[in-house]
């Protein structure tokens, strides 16, 4: 039953949870299974996870991102840009970039946007890394 081991640490419900962490329902289901969150269920089967725990996760992600920066990497299509627009859905968003006279469309994870704070404005690196690019002219 819920608030049995937390005592007054208030609860919140998970999608309250994914919404404060900025990814999906699954991610925070998937990280309860992996004990990173521990839950907690209501007597009518509501699954609750500590506010407190949220927070330290989402600081510890905070500072994971900051700590992780990329050495190298394979793709050689690089395209500093500007976010122009983000359109989001549950599960998927658009991002477009303007990219010096480039402009890119991408679509992405919700997850992904999110964890990268993507908002109309941020600067970016667009990477390309495509297996096939088809060039065709046009008819005349």
């Amino acid at each position: 039953m819920v608030d049995s081991k937390r005592g007054s640490d208030p609860s919140m419900r998970l999608g309250e949870a994914a919404d404060a962490l900025g990814v999906s329902i699954d991610t925070v289901r998937r990280w309860a299974s992996q004990g990173k969150l521990s839950v907690d269920r209501t007597a009518g089967g509501q699954r609750l996870v500590s506010r407190t725990e949220v927070a330290a996760l989402a600081a510890a992600r905070r500072s994971e991102r900051r700590e992780t920066p990329i050495l190298a990497q394979s793709a050689r299509n690089r395209f500093p840009g500007v976010v122009t627009r983000v359109v989001r859905d549950k599960a998927a968003a658009v991002v477009e970039v303007q990219a010096g006279p480039h402009r890119l469309v991408s679509l992405v994870t919700r997850e992904a946007v999110d964890d990268l704070d993507l908002e109309p404005g941020a600067s970016v690196i667009c990477v390309v890394k495509a297996t096939d690019v088809i060039v065709e002219l046009p008819s005349r």
